[in-house]
């Protein structure tokens, strides 16, 4: 993975360049300043995920605020030579800095056990004075302060900054003026004469516990011998990077794909807060909160095939831990039987629903996938169904009849379409996209659970009844008498394709639908986005346009900023997420019943490999391609689910299963698209391939026709 590492040849300047650290509560962004009073410093903006500020400026859900940061302070300014790298495989920031002066050396972490930051550094002679020191958001100097930009929209409090000391361990304690706070503690640590170690953590609130929690997790971070402490952090990444493996012949998507799988479990873990629109790393932006009407969807889609399920927990957590307000959110009539989310909210998921009605909804989609990727009935049985059960009964209270007999929903917000001027669209596409997928999932999870409920009757109704998706010449249209007449960054319109698959490939009337929807939408222009081009990549990948796929996710990267983070207003840390999920789209599908095996390779794209990408029915994939072939694909049960796969073969094709039990056979394949039905139980494994003999079932890294390495990072355009 070292190729894939992000590389900096010149000291970073801004966030979006910045190197970022984190564990999935606690992050850094690491960077400098090209003020000439601060050009010695090195910047750690430190945040943390959950710290919130109730306003007192106006109504509005507390939004997260920052909290400060850790500087390098060096005695020379930072010069040349200058390099920093974030080794991925160990999760952890090395730099050689350069100053007037002398040198620095540097080793930082985030633990990936433990809510502790660790700054190591060694000085040459001449930066012997080298030293970090803690500020509060209020006590940042100016220039620092606003070096990314001010933002008017956004809230910071008044804070109170208290300091004090315990045990040797220092403390600042900051009291928001709506009555939250933080605290950080740290202590420095002398390992020998010129290399020391300093030692942060923060804590939410601003109470003795919160104060205790700080002081304890930095005694028994200095308490354990120090070497030890990293190995355990780089154990912990070594073993979630060997979940799943992938690689494809084009050096700058694999490091990008690389860099987010760390991106992803540097920003949530399975007990600690959902990924919200920037994960640990706040900067000025408009948008400090949780957004669900995209935002948070798409942050989680790559969870699912990368086979990195327990980072999906942390979104299951939160809806599990705040039922009560998704009742609250729907008006008091309702709320006996019904829930929802409205467009964004803190933590809490306290969000009235308004116009944009089908936000829960989407959102137990991804419990759904976290469900169907891993066959847990208990998500099932405990989370997924009665939520989806008041989801769905809350667009019962919104469904009219109409003169014609048909089913149909008022007029309803399609999130992004005329955002300015508050578009309302009856028969919304995306409520009766999610309407429709919301009642069918309910039937097959009392069929799943063996359970008889009494709305039955009526979820079946509406799958009879309700209105046809409307549709004209362009493709599928918004709503009922509005077309896609501008550019929409959004794809809500085009939700019964992507994700929810309502809307498939298995006939051709079908396959003309998408594809005309597809080439209206992008052709408009107009206000597409980053993650419009990750939606319609997804969507090529549907209809196997692997070429395609290939031209969005290459214009998209004109688009990323160097560290592969991404903004459009404010920082937004779902399009680059979401670009990993179509990479997954272009090696493996599963959706419909059927898993389907290198569905959108682009013609380029000769070699590729991935091991243990996961699918619908809790099944690991492994494939290798060779030559333009696929050579064999190996396939492992843990649930015993139905096994339907797509080898894209045509002819003979022969199998192997083993686990419980040894068999071999042959079947012959008419098309490219004709399924194998493998009947598998839990931990058998099958393996797929052409030929007389057993392939060689290797799989490594591909090599690159153009390899770039470590493209990102620093801005290095010259590595093209």
């Amino acid at each position: 993975m070292a190729d894939h590492d992000m590389e900096w040849v010149v000291k970073p300047v801004s966030w979006d360049e910045g190197a970022f650290i984190g564990n999935g509560s606690i992050g850094a962004m690491v960077y400098g300043e090209e003020h000439a009073k601060k050009r010695h410093v090195l910047r750690f903006v430190t945040g943390r995920t959950d710290v919130t500020a109730v306003r007192s400026d106006r109504p509005g859900f507390p939004p997260r605020v920052p909290i400060g940061e850790l500087d390098l302070e060096m005695t020379g300014m930072i010069y040349h030579p200058t390099s920093m790298r974030v080794d991925l495989w160990n999760a952890e920031l090395r730099a050689e800095l350069t100053t007037t002066q002398g040198k620095v050396k540097l080793r930082s972490i985030v633990h990936s056990l433990e809510p502790v930051i660790a700054i190591e550094w060694e000085t040459s002679e001449g930066e012997e004075g080298a030293h970090v020191v803690w500020h509060a958001h209020s006590e940042v100097d100016e220039v620092l302060r606003n070096a990314d930009g001010i933002n008017l929209n956004q809230y910071i409090p008044e804070t109170k900054v208290e300091k004090s000391e315990r045990d040797g361990i220092q403390i600042c304690t900051q009291r928001y003026s709506g009555g939250d706070g933080c605290v950080a503690a740290w202590k420095e640590v002398h390992m020998a004469p010129n290399r020391r170690v300093y030692f942060l953590t923060i804590m939410t609130g601003h109470e003795e516990s919160a104060i205790a929690a700080a002081v304890d997790a930095i005694a028994q971070a200095i308490g354990r011998d120090y070497e030890t402490w990293i190995s355990d952090h780089r154990t912990w990444w070594h073993d979630y990077y060997r979940q799943s493996f992938v690689s494809v012949p084009d050096s700058r998507l694999q490091s990008f794909y690389w860099i987010q799988m760390y991106k992803l479990a540097s920003a949530t873990r399975a007990d600690q807060s959902l990924i919200d629109n920037q994960g640990p790393w706040l900067t000025s932006t408009p948008w400090p909160g949780v957004w669900f009407n995209m935002n948070v969807q798409m942050s989680y889609s790559p969870v699912y095939a990368a086979n990195r399920l327990e980072l999906g927990l942390s979104l299951v957590r939160a809806l599990t831990a705040n039922l009560e307000n998704l009742a609250a959110n729907v008006p008091e009539p309702y709320r006996h039987d019904s829930s929802g989310l409205g467009r964004s909210s803190s933590y809490d998921l306290r969000s009235e629903v308004d116009d944009e009605v089908g936000n829960l909804t989407w959102l137990c989609h991804n419990v759904w996938r976290q469900y169907r990727y891993s066959m847990d009935d208990n998500i099932l049985k405990n989370l997924l169904f009665p939520l989806l059960r008041r989801s769905v009964n809350f667009y019962f209270h919104l469904v009219e009849e109409g003169l014609d007999g048909l089913l149909h929903l008022p007029a309803t917000i399609s999130p992004e379409y005329g955002s300015f001027m508050r578009t309302r669209v009856r028969d919304c596409h995306y409520d009766l996209a999610l309407l429709r997928w919301g009642c069918q999932t309910l039937l097959d999870s009392c069929q799943r659970l063996e359970m008889d409920d009494p709305l039955m009757p009526k979820w079946q109704d509406i799958l009879d009844r309700l209105v046809p998706f409307p549709v004209d010449e362009t493709g599928l249209m918004v709503g009922k008498d509005t077309p896609l007449d501008y550019g929409h960054r959004h794809f809500s319109h085009l939700l019964a394709i992507f994700p929810l698959h309502l809307i498939g490939c298995d006939c051709e009337e079908e396959r003309k639908l998408i594809m005309t929807s597809l080439d209206h939408w992008i052709g408009k222009e107009g206000d597409l986005r980053g993650f419009s081009l990750t939606g319609a990549a997804s969507i090529a990948a549907i209809l196997g346009r692997g070429n395609e796929v290939l031209r969005y996710l290459h214009a998209l990267l004109l688009l990323i900023k160097p560290n592969t983070m991404y903004k459009e207003a404010g920082p937004v840390i779902e399009t680059p997420l979401a670009a990993a999920e179509a990479m997954q789209d272009m090696l493996l599908q599963s959706w419909g019943g059927q898993i389907r095996v290198f569905p959108a390779v682009p013609d380029e794209w000769q070699e590729a490999a991935f091991e243990h990408l996961r699918a619908e029915g809790a099944f690991l994939i492994s494939a290798v391609r060779s030559h333009g072939e696929t050579q064999f694909i190996r396939v492992k049960s843990l649930a015993g689910e139905p096994c339907i796969i797509q080898t894209g073969w045509v002819g003979v094709v022969h199998y192997r299963i083993t686990g419980t039990r040894s068999i071999e056979q042959t079947v012959r394949l008419n098309a490219e698209n004709e399924a194998i039905t493998l009947e598998l139980n839990a931990w058998d494994e099958a393996i797929l391939y052409r030929g007389s003999e057993l392939p060689n079932i290797r799989i490594g890294p591909v090599t690159s026709p153009k390899k770039v390495i470590r493209y990102f990072g620093g801005h290095k355009p010259w590595r093209l």
